[in-house]
């Protein structure tokens, strides 16, 4: 049983498991924890500028949660992204209740779905989406006047902290790309040890550099346009970087440009991004008018970022730390990130294992593989969750024998590299293409299937002129079982140049599938095609939505029954 250990050089402190994650940001004082000095505030509000402190923010989480205990037993709080989001998650912390962070974009019956799921008894909402989470509250019987109003900071405190032990779970909705989403039940005591697990892999706090080469420093400014009900942005864009001393500037509602401006305005550092934030940075052409030398940092995650991507990033910042870490909900959440010894990450590379995280990658004969042979990741770590919420099935398919199955295809090279080839579902399997032309051979014929990861070939796309974002799904085919077909978004000035001349469309159609075939086997070519679209639609936290492309290219390819 092949089990690949941390190579990190950090060292894991001991994980407390009798705190909130409220007491340990808000009340303990960790000796390998940097000292947030007074001119260092917390939070900013992008567009206001108003900053707030660590006494503030404190004072904020005791006041909201007295407002709370005055009213009633608190166990679900669902708000919009701004600088009272922390504050909401930790005042009910402190009364010991549950939370289930929601997308404020949420349609009723979408918000409808999660109170149920999550058995929701309150709710905390922001004004602009009120309506909306009043009539899904009230559609599973929760009443009006469960809406909160904060004016605890006029009282004395009225409550009494919970102590843990046994640790209640915290619950975070999982961004599920298929199916409804899934409630995952996270203890206190998982998020604790993911923000110590990057601290001890990251050496903060530790003279390991000299100052202008180390990752994390107090008084850092990071930009939060990542949803925090979201695990990514939760996780390490606001409580792991809170507990580095840095500040993070609270943006509401993402937008491109607006994130630029965001960049000069508030002299932002580090960037935690998702690949099509990445993409966009590399591709848009309103970057060429900000000035973002100031970047010394970009963290990329919740999907794997190609090849071509990260060396246009590497060019776009010549003198930043760039790389990729991986994670995801079921392991709260960082599990790889690349080494504090490398300024940039191998390219295509997901970073080392963490410290006391122990992978292993099952072969599909159920054996366990070792250094440089594929498999699937199987995780075991103390950040693990504790399965899905009120779904037995679900949690004994995932959560086996103390380790997560994360259904993502990775090698891990014997320098402890993880490399992530593509979600096992969405591989492609063609078969040996010189079959093609041959459709007297029948499918039982057929030599064994060679495996396309679609993320492999939307990194060829992206690194074509004319194209500014790509996803590649696969379609059947009568004989070689399935074939990639690309959905392409053009560029603003490839757009342009089209809207003159549209015959230019077929051009760059031919250009796009000529650009794969010059750099790929034969098998890895389009011969699905090339499809023109708006946009790739997108989960909130940056994954693409194959799903909803497949359907479309089962669409496109439908042929006309013929009349009788």
């Amino acid at each position: 049983m092949t089990e690949i250990h941390s190579l990190s050089t950090g060292r894991l402190p001991p994980i407390p498991d009798d705190l909130t994650v409220a007491q340990f940001q808000l009340d303990t004082n960790d000796p390998t924890r940097p000292l947030r000095h007074a001119n260092i505030p917390c939070l900013v509000d992008d567009a206001s500028g108003r900053q707030i402190y660590f006494e503030e923010l404190r004072e904020r989480t005791r006041g909201l949660a007295n407002a709370l205990s005055s009213l009633y037993s608190i166990e679900e709080d669902d708000v919009e992204t701004t600088v009272d989001y922390a504050v909401a998650i930790w005042a009910v912390h402190r009364l010991g209740g549950i939370i289930s962070p929601a997308n404020p974009d949420f349609s009723r019956s979408e918000l409808e779905f999660q109170l149920k799921a999550t058995k929701a008894t309150h709710l905390i909402t922001h004004p602009d989406v009120f309506e909306t989470a009043v009539s899904a509250a009230q559609a599973i019987g929760l009443s009006r006047d469960r809406s909160i109003v904060q004016r605890g900071l006029q009282m004395k405190k009225a409550f009494s902290e919970r102590k843990l032990k046994p640790v209640p779970p915290t619950l975070s909705s999982l961004s599920g790309t298929t199916g409804t989403p899934k409630g995952v039940a996270i203890p206190h005591i998982a998020l604790i040890a993911n923000v110590l697990q990057l601290a001890a892999h990251s050496r903060v706090n530790e003279n390991y550099a000299e100052w202008k080469d180390r990752r994390y420093r107090p008084g850092d400014v990071a930009i939060g346009v990542l949803p925090l009900y979201h695990i990514y942005g939760l996780v390490v864009n606001l409580h792991f970087l809170l507990y580095c001393a840095m500040t993070v500037v609270i943006v509401p509602k993402f937008n491109f440009e607006g994130m630029l401006k965001s960049i000069v305005r508030h002299k932002i550092t580090h960037l935690m991004i998702v690949p099509p934030q990445a993409v966009l940075l590399c591709k848009h052409p309103a970057v060429k008018k900000y000035d973002l030398s100031g970047i010394r940092y970009v963290m990329i995650g919740a999907a794997p970022l190609t090849d071509e991507v990260n060396e246009m990033l590497f060019n776009l910042f010549p003198e930043a730390h760039i790389g990729q870490g991986y994670g995801m909900t079921e392991t709260c959440t960082v599990i790889t990130i690349w080494s504090i010894e490398r300024k940039r990450g191998m390219a295509g590379g997901a970073g080392q294992l963490l410290p006391g995280v122990v992978a292993r990658v099952r072969k599909t004969d159920g054996t366990f593989a070792g250094y440089n042979e594929i498999g699937e990741l199987v995780i075991k770590a103390p950040s693990n969750a504790l399965g899905y919420f009120n779904n037995a099935q679900a949690t004994k398919e995932t959560f086996v024998d103390g380790y997560v199955r994360t259904g993502d295809e990775v090698k891990i090279t014997s320098d402890g590299e993880l490399w992530v080839l593509d979600r096992i579902k969405e591989i492609m399997k063609v078969s040996d293409p010189t079959l093609v032309d041959r459709p007297f051979i029948t499918s039982s014929s057929r030599s064994e299937d060679s495996k396309v990861a679609p993320a492999e070939l939307e990194g060829t796309i992206l690194d074509h002129p004319d194209i500014s974002d790509a996803c590649v799904v696969g379609i059947p085919d009568e004989y070689s079982g399935e074939v990639p077909l690309a959905f392409v978004v053009l560029t603003v000035d490839a757009a342009s140049r089209v809207k003159r001349n549209p015959s230019l469309l077929q051009e760059i159609r031919q250009s796009v599938t000529k650009h794969v075939a010059d750099q790929k086997i034969k098998y890895k070519h389009l011969a699905g095609g090339v499809e023109f679209v708006e946009n790739i639609p997108k989960t909130p936290s940056g994954k693409l939505l194959r799903r909803v492309l497949r359907e479309r290219a089962k669409e496109l390819r439908k042929t006309p029954k013929a009349k009788l």
